[in-house]
């Protein structure tokens, strides 16, 4: 879920052809756009058509959840290993590898027929969207020399990588009403290929002397998504094999010792994929940690109220993805109350003001699951102030304590933490609804019993997810400085 964008400036030196303006620079800049947009957007696309994929394809609520979470596993795994290519392979480069890819892939959803084979495909789009997203943003600042046009170009890219994030579950809806699931993901082939043209013929080409020759770390790109997607696996498993089966020990011994090879080798190898003595800063760690729980809370929720809308509520697509309209609403309007915590208050305390927002809200979900859309548009507001509070002040938080040739180490970390929670906030909802009310959701309308089974599944999850987020999210905003910058890392 990478909502801010990663950056890195380049000098004038570097730069090849430059623009006058935006204006001039409309070509380059709307297919950088376009492919933010595209891998932003096809985070929460989908969402909103799990209900409709698990009838057509008779999944059940574990499955779906690897729907989601195969895309963000693979995508927030590979983020580091992505940057590391970039700088050796060049960036235009890998980003014109990445689309060409994703926009193929994407057309190979018509021959999908099964749970399995749309999991696998998932996960080959989140290796792609990887091989984009360190690289889109970064490219802006090699077309504009002026400072001032950067950063102009910057908040247009922000603005639109923001919108893909929010809009994707109301234009997955609107689409739903009027064609099938797998137009969803057809529809990025087109994106992509506009994207490349306009990215081939407006970019500047990588200079031979800007690139480095850094040893890339696959040996760590394995090991880290190894140890998040075992992780995830042994949820899923407990529920259909057992908490004490074999299989379910093993992915957790798995995911342990996986997760043990990973900081061993980081901490020897000549070229870390992840530098850990950076985790010796508070500051970089206690805003790392945050952001896992800021991911952890959106993922669920969205994941969780998906179901809620269209099976409990019996809603259409559609409308399901229109009742996401409070979270778009207050991502924008809370902006201002962002700026002004930090400014007044620190990056600690307003930190903590948007932690106690998100297991408040969460708490409050688990009460207004069955009081009606009133109480849960009310906690989504409150979970969004929260969300839009924390992923701001922890990205300025943790580039800034970053040293100053490592700002894109800073921002690929900052994307990578906001991935691993929501692999985990998927896995967690999926889960407990598959433990706690049923393992295959029924076509059709509910039955009363069912419907008042899903409520208290749902009391529950969420109840146990305030907690977590809580804890995660406050731990990690009580390192923070009281620095009060508010300006986006760049």
């Amino acid at each position: 879920m990478t909502t801010t964008p990663t950056t890195q400036p380049s000098s004038p030196s570097t730069t090849g052809h430059t623009y006058p303006s935006l204006r001039a620079a409309w070509i380059p800049l709307a297919a950088l756009c376009l492919a933010f947009f595209v891998e932003m957007v096809d985070n929460t696309l989908l969402s909103i058509a799990l209900p409709t994929i698990g009838r057509d394809l008779g999944s059940g609520t574990t499955a779906l959840q690897w729907v989601t979470g195969a895309y963000s596993l693979t995508f927030g795994g590979l983020l580091l290993t992505a940057g590391s290519m970039a700088d050796r392979l060049g960036r235009r480069r890998v980003l014109l590898v990445g689309l060409a890819v994703f926009g193929l892939l994407s057309l190979l959803v018509v021959f999908v027929s099964t749970a399995g084979e749309l999991i696998g495909l998932r996960a080959g789009l989140g290796i792609a969207a990887a091989a984009m997203a360190p690289i889109t943003n970064s490219l802006v600042f090699r077309l504009f020399e002026e400072k001032a046009l950067q950063m102009r170009a910057m908040t247009v890219m922000i603005v639109v990588g923001m919108s893909g994030f929010v809009l994707g579950p109301v234009l997955g809806g609107s689409a739903l009403a009027h064609v099938r699931w797998e137009w969803l993901l057809v529809v990025n082939a087109p994106i992509a290929l506009l994207a490349f043209i306009g990215v081939r013929l407006g970019v500047a080409a990588d200079r031979p002397e800007d690139l480095t020759h850094d040893v890339l770390d696959l040996p760590g790109a394995v090991l880290s998504v190894t140890t998040i997607g075992l992780a995830c696996y042994a949820l899923t498993s407990g529920v259909e094999h057992g908490w004490l089966s074999v299989v379910t020990l093993a992915s957790m011994l798995g995911s342990v010792a996986a997760l043990l090879a990973f900081i061993r080798h980081e901490r020897s190898s000549a070229s870390p994929m992840l530098d850990l003595t950076l985790f010796s800063n508070g500051t970089v760690r206690g805003a790392a940690i945050a952001q896992v729980g800021t991911s952890i809370a959106m993922a669920s929720v969205m994941f969780g109220l998906i179901l809620h809308f269209q099976y409990a509520y019996g809603w259409s697509p559609m409308r399901a993805g229109l009742a996401n309209l409070p979270i778009i609403v207050t991502m924008i309007a809370a902006t201002p109350l962002s700026e002004w915590l930090a400014t007044r208050f620190g990056h600690r305390i307003a930190c903590l003001v948007g932690a106690a927002c998100l297991a408040g809200s969460l708490a409050g979900l688990s009460w207004g699951v069955d009081h009606g859309y009133g109480a849960i548009a009310a906690s989504m507001v409150v979970m969004t102030i929260g969300l839009r509070t924390v992923m701001t002040i922890c990205a300025v938080a943790l580039v800034d304590a970053m040293p100053a040739n490592r700002t894109s180490i800073g921002t690929a970390l900052n994307d990578t933490a906001q991935e691993v929670g929501t692999s985990i906030g998927t896995a967690v909802v999926g889960t407990m609804i598959a433990a706690l009310v049923t393992t295959r959701l029924p076509a059709g309308t509910w039955s009363s019993a069912l419907v008042a089974s899903f409520f208290h599944g749902e009391r529950i999850t969420y109840a146990v997810l305030a907690v977590i987020v809580g804890i995660i999210a406050v731990g990690g905003a009580l390192t923070l400085s009281s620095s009060r910058s508010i300006e986006e890392p760049h």
